[in-house]
């Protein structure tokens, strides 16, 4: 069976005027999110955005590495 896992860098920017996902020429996708980024409450605004965007539940995407940072790489399953 083959892995359909998928594996995405993203860079975050938190407390942006609107909540958009887009994608760079390098395949690198911003996520801009309005909330703030205290108690991971921006890391699951994220989590909320790309589900969204990729049209999975918010179980299907998961951060890998970067809880705490703007570069973070997320899984999509």
């Amino acid at each position: 069976m083959p892995d359909s896992k998928r594996i995405f860098n993203v860079k975050v920017i938190p407390r942006a005027k609107v909540n958009s996902v887009s994608q760079d020429t390098d395949g690198t996708l911003r996520v801009h999110t309005t909330t703030a980024p205290t108690d991971g409450k921006a890391n699951e605004a994220v989590i909320r955005a790309l589900a969204e965007y990729f049209g999975v539940s918010r179980s299907s995407v998961r951060i890998v590495r970067g809880q705490t940072s703007h570069n973070k790489v997320i899984e999509l399953v």
